[in-house]
């Protein structure tokens, strides 16, 4: 068994989602619902990962990120800095009470991330996925930032106070909208000296352009594809990958189906040698320092034959099944993510 770290699960989102009390107990004791719980990870071979924190849309926007979402052509609406800062706060509060519980470890830069897979202890990074929760004074930056908070995607496939993501939408590229505002600009300098990693997944093209031109980090897309073999404004034309690919970035491989096909559906019935030919093309495009895996765990349809967790050593196997060495394939699959870690959190 090959083990891994992955870029971007919504398992948090999940959890917070979950009817009961005890939000942490079904992760901590196993559950048939969704793609990760503690028990599937450790049988699976994950060692750690991103764990992002979404703040749901609103009721009358986009319902869903994954299924139906591949086809629409609309951002949905923003969202309000009082709602997303309640949800946030309760995706928070879950992943603190499950290291309190000894499910996980939240970890702040790389010594913590390889003290938690020495003790055999999930090591978790605690990411946002889109800043509404963010004020632009950066008061809850500091507050969140305290809390562990060591990674941050501008937005989620909808306009905010700092930027402008892409709309789930097939045959479509992602130069749509205006760049980052002032504030967002701010946002990646005051990450920068923070020790915050910038995320680019769901970001349009201007506000990509405008964290190239700013941040003193590698570029980096946790979640993200090839759009020459899957053109979905959600994944990376040329010139993205040759800019993350000039700044020694990274891409984390995105199992969503919709952002795998060429055509664009959403049916659990993709090959994962698909999910190979994108890794072949990050490859080519960044070099084996650039490519991961960022699943969109409980966030995205996933191949069928993956399933969950426990399916990721299956893309593993399919991977040195195509030649690539057991050296590459361990970078992939975690030294990667390790060692991006070290460069920007220390």
């Amino acid at each position: 068994m090959i083990p891994f770290f992955d870029g971007h699960n919504d398992t948090l989102l999940r959890l917070l989602e979950t009817d009961g009390a005890d939000k942490e107990r079904g992760f901590i004791e196993g559950s048939p619902a969704g793609h990760i719980d503690l028990p599937r990870a450790k049988a699976g071979g994950m060692k750690g990962g991103f764990f992002a924190m979404f703040p749901p849309p609103l009721k009358t926007g986009l319902a869903a990120v994954s299924g139906s979402a591949g086809l629409s052509p609309n951002l949905p609406p923003e969202l309000a800095w009082g709602d997303a800062m309640a949800s946030t706060s309760g995706m928070a509060s879950i992943l603190l009470r499950l290291e309190r519980a000894g499910a996980l470890a939240l970890c702040r830069n790389a010594g913590d991330v390889r003290a938690a897979m020495a003790a055999d202890t999930l090591a978790a990074i605690f990411h946002i996925e889109g800043a509404e929760a963010i004020d632009t004074d950066f008061r809850s930056l500091d507050v969140l930032h305290a809390a562990g908070l060591r990674s941050i995607g501008i937005v989620w496939s909808r306009a905010n106070a700092f930027g402008t993501g892409v709309p789930f939408r097939h045959d479509a590229d992602p130069d749509i909208g205006p760049g980052l505002s002032d504030a967002g600009k701010e946002l990646v300098r005051v990450c920068n000296g923070m020790g915050v990693m910038i995320d680019l997944s769901h970001l349009n093209a201007a506000g990509f352009r405008d964290v190239a031109a700013i941040s003193s980090h590698p570029l980096v897309a946790t979640h993200s594809n090839v759009h020459a073999i899957s053109p979905h404004a959600r994944n990376l034309v040329d010139w993205q990958l040759a800019a993350i690919a000039e700044s020694k970035g990274m891409v984390g491989l995105n199992y969503a189906v919709g952002f795998l096909r060429p055509d664009g559906r959403f049916i659990a019935d993709t090959e994962i040698e698909l999910m190979v030919r994108h890794v072949d093309a990050l490859v080519e495009a960044l070099g084996e320092d650039g490519v991961a895996l960022g699943s969109d765990f409980d966030g995205a349809m996933v191949p069928a034959a993956i399933g969950d967790v426990t399916g990721v050593q299956k893309l593993l196997q399919a991977l040195l099944d195509k030649g690539y060495g057991e050296e590459l394939v361990r970078k992939i699959a975690l030294g990667n993510w390790v060692g991006m870690v070290e460069r920007v959190m220390g």
